[in-house]
């Protein structure tokens, strides 16, 4: 797990759940950025899960987002999902959703690095006013 400051400036911390290989397109569309290590309780946080979530794996995800109960969720892939190829596997969860809440889903097999930003570009905030409240 790592934590960028996405845009520079603190309107947007980028929490990373690398899982698999959708982990190598946050990559490319990361390339160039910051790690941060001095995540704070007020910055605006957005947690990406990319990659297979398996059963065994599931309860470690729900203890990161458990601390940070405003972040925003990103399911990045078909894997984070719906379990991707492995939907059918004893040992895969069949989409996070099922267990947290996803503010958006990326979709693909495995999402373009511009589909990150994208999703990311939805969730900011402008500095210093948080992350966008739901409607």
């Amino acid at each position: 797990m790592r934590c960028f400051d996405w845009y520079g400036d603190r309107s947007l911390m980028v929490v990373d759940i690398a899982l698999a290989c959708c982990t190598l397109e946050f990559e490319a569309a990361g390339a160039y950025r910051v790690e941060s290590a001095d995540l704070r309780p007020e910055d605006p946080v957005a947690v990406i899960v990319s990659g297979t979530v398996t059963d065994a794996v599931l309860p470690i995800v729900q203890e990161i987002l458990g601390r940070a109960p405003r972040a925003k969720v990103i399911s990045f892939g078909a894997c984070a999902s719906s379990g991707g190829p492995y939907w059918d596997s004893y040992a895969v969860t069949k989409g996070i959703s099922q267990f947290v809440e996803v503010d958006v889903f990326v979709p693909g097999c495995p999402p373009p690095p511009q589909a990150i930003r994208d999703a990311l570009d939805s969730l900011r905030a402008p500095a210093g006013q948080g992350v966008p409240v739901d409607g």
